[in-house]
């Protein structure tokens, strides 16, 4: 008999400390949550934004187009005439296969 009271003591003991701790977890998580709450308001404030996010493209677009100026592997005139080879070639095989293939009005060989 005296264990068995010595045990429901112990019990109603942890179930009040669980509780406790319960609230206090509640009261914690809402202050985490309020606080989360104020820092995304103080990082974008419900204003209309659009001139700074234009602002951010075109900084980003001259950042690439920078590091693509220095990270180059050739120079500026080497890369047009690779460029203009390769559209010559492409266009030089286009028009090898249409003048070597003759079509009806069907659109048939």
């Amino acid at each position: 008999m005296k264990w068995n009271s010595i045990l429901k003591s112990l019990l109603k003991t942890a179930v009040y400390v669980m509780d406790q701790t319960s609230a206090q977890v509640d009261r914690a998580s809402e202050r985490a949550s309020d606080f989360a709450d104020d820092a995304r308001t103080a990082i974008f404030p419900e204003e209309d934004h659009t001139l700074r996010n234009v602002l951010l493209f075109v900084a980003g677009v001259g950042v690439g187009v920078g590091a693509g100026m220095l990270l180059a592997p050739a120079s500026g005139e080497d890369i047009r005439n690779s460029i203009t080879e390769k559209v010559q070639d492409i266009s030089d095989k286009v028009k090898g296969r249409s003048s070597s293939q003759k079509y009806d009005a069907t659109g048939t060989e």
